[in-house]
């Protein structure tokens, strides 16, 4: 199985690859002891039968840890612009790109994300559409492999290999789908969110948001604020995962105790050994002396002050966007959250699930319903809408 290790050797593989209308992409990598994942693994491949026209064959491994190797020729294809970019899941090969160069692949493909919409459920795994399109099966045994160590077992080439030559399959099937019932816009409005820097841009500030607690108290929240600061702050700057400074669970904790001294954190019982002293220990006493002494206290998350919930309505939402997604064949969470269906209950309406093709689908039924216009009648199994004199 070819393993791409020289520079010149990418080069003449992607410069091929640009003959033909799509290739497929995957990575392998690790981030279990890093914060950017370290990439370990690249595989490609162009359409079948193409093995006389692209050097290497029609699919390949691409080692990017070998000593000298530039993927300079791989982002070059990137920006051609006649060849699609196939991935399955994209966000996480997207983002290791767009850190180490800034770039994204164009135009872009995402097999899960048109799988959704071509009503194959939500967020469908690879393993489901190999078996369902490509009619083949995966052998899962290096799955959950160090894709760090050299040289890789013939079982590690052959399962990184199946991820991109069955993905032509799955592409074409997709595509000609797309094609026919007319929802590549769909798809490009959903693909727009992938190749958006501020998708894979984590700012410090506002890592707070992320932290699920049941405690809305603004000063509370404050302390979690400059807590979440400091850790997304050390943990960008040292390349070390967030849960080696400290877990959510001990941040919570320690938003709670409020901790002034190193004695304080000697009494904490989830923070690591290590963060009672040193500069993590110092970084904690200073986040909750500043959260403390704040005086911009956040909002409690989802909190919309005057606007009282209406429960029977989300209800109500629920079932029209069930009805809708079963009628348009698609996955009901690509339309619209739980929470959407909450904020257009209580009255937000600059929502995703307003917009776009999400509002042919659900957004303007959703709207007329709120508002009174129609009703839904239960008939034969099945929810229609109804017309409200």
């Amino acid at each position: 199985m070819p393993t791409i290790t020289r520079t010149e050797d990418l080069a003449r593989f992607c410069e091929a690859a640009k003959s033909h209308p799509y290739v497929t992409i995957d990575t392998e990598f690790l981030r279990e002891r890093t914060y950017w994942s370290k990439l370990c693994l690249i595989q490609l491949a162009v359409p079948p039968a193409s093995t006389a026209k692209t050097p290497g064959g029609e699919a390949v491994l691409v080692d990017p840890m070998a000593e000298g190797l530039s993927l300079e020729s791989l982002y070059d294809l990137f920006r051609h612009e006649a060849t699609v970019k196939v991935f399955h899941a994209a966000r996480q090969d997207l983002e290791i790109f767009f850190h180490d160069a800034q770039i994204f692949p164009t135009p872009l493909f995402d097999t899960q994300v048109a799988a959704m919409v071509c009503g194959f459920g939500e967020q469908v795994g690879y393993e489901t559409l190999v078996r369902k399109i490509a009619r083949a099966d995966l052998d899962k045994s290096s799955r959950f492999t160090d894709w760090s160590r050299r040289p890789l077992s013939d079982a590690q080439a052959a399962y990184a290999l199946a991820d991109v030559t069955h993905l032509r399959v799955i592409y074409e099937f997709l595509a000609a789908e797309l094609k026919k019932t007319g929802r590549d816009a769909w798809l490009a409005e959903e693909l727009s969110v992938l190749t958006d820097p501020e998708t894979y841009i984590t700012r410090p500030e506002e890592a707070w948001m992320k932290v699920r607690t049941r405690t809305n108290s603004p000063r509370f929240l404050a302390i979690l604020r400059e807590l979440a600061r400091f850790r997304e702050a050390y943990a960008q700057e040292r390349d070390i995962p967030r849960s080696r400074v400290y877990k959510d669970d001990a941040m919570i904790e320690l938003a709670s105790t409020k901790p002034l001294t190193e004695a304080d954190l000697g009494k904490s019982r989830l923070l690591l050994r290590e963060a009672r002293r040193g500069d993590i220990a110092n970084g904690i006493l200073a986040a909750v002396k500043a959260g403390m002494e704040s005086k911009d206290l956040p909002q409690p998350k989802g909190e919309e002050p005057g606007k009282p919930g209406n429960a029977a309505l989300s209800d109500l939402l629920r079932v029209l966007l069930k009805a809708k997604a079963d009628a348009a064949g698609v996955a009901p969470k690509l339309i619209a959250s739980s929470s959407e269906l909450d904020a257009i209950a209580t009255g937000s309406r600059d929502l995703p699930a307003l917009q776009g093709w999400r509002a042919e689908v659900f957004g303007q039924d959703a709207l007329r319903l709120a508002a009174g216009e129609i009703a839904l009648s239960a008939k034969g199994g099945a929810v229609k809408v109804v017309p409200v004199a």
